[in-house]
Parts: structure tokens; sequence; C-alpha cells
């Protein structure tokens, strides 16, 4: 089949929108998706100028995602005086795994010739998941206490880089999952606290204390078309999944939508287009300055911003040093 652009071989068919495109049109086609959500996400200061610029903060796993936004943004702005980038990579102690990914990473930002830092949970925490797995102290699945932290060490060092932005690789696939658990589970404060962390308005949130704007420029690229782009492109990616990965209901919730896309093309699309929309009204009355937000105070172990005396990371490595 042809590309729609030109007489080429189509390399993607796009259900949810009919079109063909082949490789150089798939890929510009990415890009173009890409930038024109950082321009609608005002993602860069207008005040910035090359004498006072703007700090990125790139979580790069080196997988898929994380790779396609470093690069779209490195080819994007990577020569703008206005924005300083630098990548971050969170080494959890998962042995084999992990080890391939920051490979990816390194090949990466020196072929972009960009700044790139490692943390480990070993030296920030003395942990290593494949322990923590091991002991489960909690009970609970892998990747709970590994988003906690994980989380909290992206804020922690973006904080310390001085960013004034996080940027993530959370894909359409992702935000869509996240979305329609949120809603079926009835969590109408997470749909404000999602809001807030990623798609509410930039300047807003940057006044707020102790909090760095999150965005994630991917949020309109379905997974499938941001590893089709990281093949074209051969970039540096590591495509495989956690070997402790088991977030049973995320899964549950991931096959529903890829079936629903199967038989009603633009599913995903559609629920993000109508839940960011309810995920607003929800912060309007839940997020910013609402009387939970009003009772945080410092963790009095780590010094982070809680509701509780002391933070869930540190309660989680209270539990694990238990053991």
């Amino acid at each position: 089949m042809e590309c729609d652009k030109c007489d080429r071989d189509a390399v993607m068919q796009a259900a949810y929108s009919g079109g063909h495109l082949c490789e150089t049109h798939f890929c510009r086609s990415v890009e173009k998706r890409v930038r024109r959500r950082i321009r609608s996400d005002t993602l860069l200061d207008p005040e910035a100028t090359p004498d006072d610029p703007e700090t990125w903060v790139i979580g790069l796993s080196g997988g898929k995602d994380s790779v396609v936004l470093t690069h779209i943004l490195d080819e994007t702005f990577g020569e703008d005086p206005r924005i300083e980038m630098l990548a971050l990579t969170i080494h959890e102690g998962i042995e084999g795994y992990r080890d391939e990914s920051v490979d990816a990473c390194v090949e990466l930002a020196d072929d972009l010739e960009m700044r790139h830092e490692l943390v480990s949970y070993e030296e920030e925490f003395g942990i290593r998941m494949d322990d923590v797995v091991e002991d489960d102290p909690e009970n609970m699945a892998p990747c709970a206490y590994c988003g906690v932290f994980r989380r909290d060490l992206l804020e922690e060092y973006a904080d310390e880089y001085g960013a004034d932005k996080l940027l993530t690789g959370h894909n359409l696939d992702d935000e869509a999952q996240t979305a329609l658990m949120n809603i079926l589970e009835g969590d109408v404060k997470q749909i404000a606290k999602h809001f807030d962390a990623s798609i509410g308005d930039f300047e807003e949130r940057a006044e707020q204390d102790d909090f760095i704007p999150r965005a994630k420029p991917l949020r309109d690229i379905p997974e499938k078309e941001v590893a089709l782009y990281a093949q074209l492109m051969e970039l540096p990616a590591h495509i495989t999944e956690c070997p402790h990965a088991s977030e049973a209901y995320r899964g549950e919730i991931q096959e529903l939508l890829w079936n629903l896309e199967e038989n009603h093309p633009g599913t995903r699309h559609s629920i993000m287009s109508g839940y960011e929309e309810l995920a607003e009204l929800a912060a309007d009355r839940y997020g910013g300055d609402d009387e939970e937000n009003k009772d945080l105070s410092e963790c009095e172990q780590c010094g982070s911003m809680t509701g509780s005396r002391i933070c869930r990371k540190c309660r989680l490595l209270e539990s694990i040093a238990a053991v």
C-alpha cells in the first residue's frame, strides 16, 4: 500500500485516522505531533532568554519512550540558547535489565552530546529492587515500591539540578490507561492531582513552592508508533519489559483498551480529550489551594512534602529495613 503523501510504500497504517504513511512521512508526523503538543502546552516559557535560559530535566530510562522523547527534544531545541537540557537516569537495581538500559542512555547522551546524570537506589536508599522484590515486606506489587522511589529521586534531583520543567516519556497508551483507571476507581482527587502534575498551567504550577512542573510531550503518540519511530530512526532504545512488572489491574485496563481501539479506532484519543477537560474541572475543586494541600508539611525524616508525619517513601524504606 502506498503512502498518502507520496508513491513510496507505507510502513504504518493508522486506523484511528485512516492514514497510510511511508517511513519519511511517518517520522515527520510523529515529530510534528510532539512539537504541536509542546506548543499547545506552552512548554517553553516565553520569557526565557539566552541570558536566563530554562533548565529541562528529562527522565531518561533507556526505554523506547524516553529515548524517542530525548531525541526529538534535542532535534527541536538542541541549538536553542533559551533551553539547557540534561538527561537523568534512575538505576533501580534490576540485574541485566537496567544495566542494558543504562548502556542505551549513555550511548544516546554521548551521541547527542547531552549532559547525563545517573542516580541509583543503592546509592540513595541502600537497596536494590531485586532484593525488595524478594523480601516484599508490604506484600505489594513491585511497581508500587518502584514507582514511589523513582518519583522521589526524579523530583529530588530535578530540584537539585535547578529544573524549571521535568519531562517524562509517557505515551498515549500510558495516559489513557491512567485516565481510565482513575475514572473506574472513582478517584476524583487523583484525577485532579494527575491534571496538576502533567496537564495544567505551567506558570501557575511553577509558583507553587516545592513543586517542579512536569510535562509529557509524547502523550498524543500511541505506544506502537513510538516503538516504530525508535526502530526506523535506529535509536539505541532498550525495548524489553521489566522482569518485575506485575501491575495486574493496569494490565487488564491495557488489554481492554487494545480491544476497544481495535473495534473502535480513536478510543484512546477520545478518552484523553474528554478526560483532560474533566480533569481541569476536578482540579478547580481539589487542586492547587485546597484544604488538603494546605495541610502538607515536611517529612520528619527526609524533608519532602507530605500529608503525614512521615512520607510514603520513608515508610516503605523503614518496612524494608525491618525485614
